[in-house]
């Protein structure tokens, strides 16, 4: 059997940043210093990206494709058809059984993962910088190389029908998908990643591997690796493979644009409760928050490390330290490329779910009217500077970054932009953004033992 790509050219792109080209262009987008820290970017004919972040003093390297598609991206019908793809990708090729990719990598002591996002999907592998050239074989082969097999897609289901009901028992997680239905409704980035058992069920092999041609193009792939390498090399072995799959040709294609629009979320005092024989109630509120590309998410970011990014902020002292009213409280944002989401978790017992929610919105309003003290703006600029850079010492996070950033915005920033963007925020943009997002009509999602006597309590909240 041959993969669903074999002998597959570029799509054509007339909207791609880049001019065409008929030979492989590298730039470097930032040199770094001594050369660590230098990242590169080349475009191969046929628009497939490598970018890549030189660290020579590590001994482990990072290698990962992304593919530029996730549930967004599926009607309806094909939802989970993006994540149902991820597993199907690790059960064989032309040249590796499932158990020959997997034993492949355990071999040599690594790691092998893959994730589905809303806007993107990553397949990647973590190795020490030796073992790089096998990394990159073997998730290379899995990307361009996937048969698609009829039987692995019926065995596969099972295991996507068990997942779904694992992340069903869960409300923890749950109640955060609720939430997204209640802002987003039915559209696309409404739905679960997962899928529903009704759509895992519907869903054929046809179905899956046009979805497979359809979005696993060069134009809409992205290479990214991260560690102790040599871009030319790396360039060199991506090139091979995806030439060896027919997939290095077509002098017209570009790289596909990064996401862009403007979706303006209107959902207000909506309330979506599901009940659950739980110990504990799960409860998201929250309103619209920004999109990623507003310059304002810098503000943004400051603004949600003071309310409830840690043990020191406004939440976690007046929710937990001060009342004992839950273990789990914490604010956060989901920015996608044309809206976002700004929300507020709480796990508490039943019976205190009205007084943790008042609080919660008492805390939004506060600041909303009052804005932040110049020591919680000062602590939260020093939070977040410093999770940043924490969050960034292994080859898997840096990875990770190049390659959101490449397919979220286009372009790379070093840890010391990042931190200057960061500690650029002033007070008044803190209060600003704030007034904006925080003083809106909120909605809520919870899970659990909510009952009648609490549906007040819930209307109360949104109102």
């Amino acid at each position: 059997m041959t993969s669903p790509l074999q002998g597959k050219t570029a799509r054509t792109s007339s909207e791609g940043r880049a001019v065409p080209r008929t030979k492989a262009f590298t730039q470097t987008l930032i040199k770094g210093t001594d050369g660590v820290g230098a990242i590169r970017r080349t475009v191969l004919p046929g628009g497939l990206r490598v970018i890549t972040e030189t660290m020579p003093s590590l001994r482990s390297a990072t290698f990962g494709i992304w593919a530029h598609v996730g549930s967004r991206d599926e009607t309806p019908v094909l939802n989970g058809a993006t994540h149902y793809l991820e597993h199907l990708l690790f059960k064989g090729t032309a040249r590796r059984s499932a158990l020959e990719i997997s034993a492949a990598i355990d071999a040599v002591g690594g790691d092998m993962n893959a994730f589905t996002a809303k806007e993107h999907t990553c397949y990647y592998a973590r190795v020490l910088d030796s073992d790089l050239p096998l990394a990159i074989d073997v998730i290379c082969d899995m990307l361009t190389g996937s048969l698609i097999d009829p039987a692995d897609v019926e065995a596969e289901r099972g295991v996507v029908l068990e997942e779904i009901a694992m992340a069903d028992d869960d409300p923890s997680d749950l109640v955060h998908e609720l939430f997204d239905s209640a802002m987003l409704g039915s559209t696309p980035l409404g739905r679960p990643v997962l899928g529903t058992v009704e759509t895992i069920n519907a869903l054929t092999q046809p179905q899956l591997a046009r979805f497979y041609k359809k979005h696993y193009d060069p134009t809409h792939l992205l290479v990214t690796a991260a560690g102790n390498l040599d871009h030319t090399k790396v360039v060199r072995q991506v090139r091979r493979a995806f030439e060896q799959a027919g997939m290095i040709g077509g002098d017209d294609a570009v790289p596909a644009p990064t996401r862009s629009g403007a979706r303006t979320l209107r959902s207000a005092g909506k309330i979506e409760v599901r009940e659950r024989s739980t110990e504990q109630a799960h409860v998201v509120l929250g309103m619209p928050g920004m999109s990623r590309t507003d310059d304002r998410r810098w503000a943004l970011s400051v603004l949600n490390t003071a309310l409830g990014g840690g043990m020191s902020s406004r939440l976690f002292q007046e929710v937990r330290e001060k009342r004992g009213l839950a273990y789990s409280v914490y604010s956060y944002t989901s920015s996608y490329a044309d809206c976002g989401l700004f929300g507020v978790y709480a796990g508490c017992a039943p019976g205190n779910l009205g007084e943790v929610l008042k609080i919660c919105r008492d805390e939004l309003h506060e600041v909303a009217e009052h804005g932040l003290s110049d020591a919680e703006l000062r602590r939260a600029v020093g939070q977040l500077s410093g999770s940043t850079v924490l969050g960034l010492e292994d080859t898997g996070a840096l990875m990770n970054r190049i390659g959101k950033s490449e397919l979220c915005w286009g372009k790379q920033l070093s840890t010391d932009d990042l931190l200057g963007r960061i500690a650029a925020v002033t007070p008044d943009e803190v209060r600003a953004v704030a007034r904006d997002v925080l003083a809106q009509q909120p909605s809520l999602a919870a899970i659990g033992p909510i009952g009648r006597r609490q549906e007040s309590r819930l209307e109360e909240a949104v109102s």
